[in-house]
């Protein structure tokens, strides 16, 4: 497809989601090339029906496997989300469970917990301010769109993405994100990813292969990169190269929800300051568990379950149910199976 088609295209796509409802929050795909208006889907796979998408969107992330939604979190909650993760850095409050991270170029001997030396924090479960973004009714109304009405938060994230040393170590490989998770089906999962200011590529903004949600999980491993790579960052070692890519532009409160087999990832910072951004995968409760034995899942479990007992002395024995059991919160309904 040649450079005007796709733009006449996407000029096409961007036109029919921007009509709506007067003051109506909706959906905008961002830069990049995209699947065409036109589609008409025997059935909906990916989505379930609603009021609160609308045809459009609907069809736009049954195609893509992603959906934008503009100044959808308020500026007061990111706030309050920014001065719990400084408070955190600052030891100020420490929640249980709670995992810490640090860029890969900043060394054992010089990590001191500030806001300039953590890059990530996961599973803020325990944190009940930060754990207020899984239960924000403008968010948990979307996800019902993808989980249905009984919805678990599953994996919770506040990510601090650092100005690059110069080593390229604060980007992310791409990667599909049903790799960290035991349960199934994937259709009944979505990720909620709200950034907490501008973000575009100069500091390493989302890039997304739209479609990609249609395939199979893949091979990761870790990619082999001169500079380094973040623990646990895993990368697809079979992919397209020549794969359309969309780069998510996004402004301070827009929230994007995607799949977890799209592929994706976000790039090096380039700038000086920290892209900060917060999300949750969550999962309808009916969701069931599997065994990742003999997967390709499997290093991951060995490696995350290793980083468990050391910090926060969960039995060596223990497998990735159950530490996904262990974290998962009821946000919304009724917990049935998950």
């Amino acid at each position: 497809m040649n450079q005007s088609r796709a733009g006449a295209r996407l000029r096409t796509v961007l036109g029919h989601l921007g009509r709506g409802m007067a003051g109506a929050v909706v959906a905008h795909p961002t830069s990049g090339a995209v699947s065409p208006n036109g589609f008409q889907p025997p059935q909906f796979q990916y989505t379930r029906d609603n009021n609160d998408l609308s045809l459009g969107q609907r069809q736009f992330y049954e195609e893509n496997g992603f959906l934008v939604i503009k100044n959808l979190v308020s500026d007061a909650d990111i706030k309050r989300f920014r001065s719990e993760f400084e408070r955190i850095c600052q030891g100020e409050v420490k929640p249980e469970q709670m995992m810490i991270m640090r860029d890969v170029s900043i060394a054992k001997s010089e990590y001191v917990p500030s806001e300039k030396t953590v890059s990530k924090v996961q599973d803020f479960q325990e944190d009940k301010e930060l754990f207020r973004y899984c239960a924000l009714p403008e968010i948990l109304k979307y996800v019902e769109c993808f989980t249905g009405p009984n919805i678990m938060a599953m994996h919770t994230m506040l990510i601090n993405k650092p100005p690059d040393s110069g080593k390229k170590t604060s980007r992310h490989p791409l990667h599909q994100d049903l790799y960290y998770f035991p349960f199934r089906p994937s259709n009944n999962i979505v990720c909620a990813w709200t950034a907490m200011e501008h973000i575009d590529e100069n500091n390493g903004c989302l890039c997304v292969l739209p479609g990609t949600h249609k395939g199979d999980l893949k091979p990761h491993g870790y990619p082999k990169w001169e500079g380094g790579v973040n623990v646990m960052f895993y990368g697809i070692q079979d992919y397209d190269e020549n794969s359309p890519r969309v780069h998510l532009v996004m402004e301070k409160g827009d929230t994007v929800f995607f799949h977890p087999l799209l592929i994706h990832g976000s790039g090096w910072n380039k700038t000086q300051g920290y892209r900060k951004a917060i999300s949750c995968h969550f999962a309808s409760s009916d969701c069931h568990y599997i065994d990742v034995k003999g997967t390709s899942q499997e290093i991951f479990e060995r490696e995350v379950m290793e980083i468990a007992n050391k910090l926060h002395g969960i039995p060596k024995d223990s497998t990735l149910r159950d530490l996904c059991r262990f974290r998962g919160r009821l946000v919304k309904g009724k917990r049935i199976h998950l």
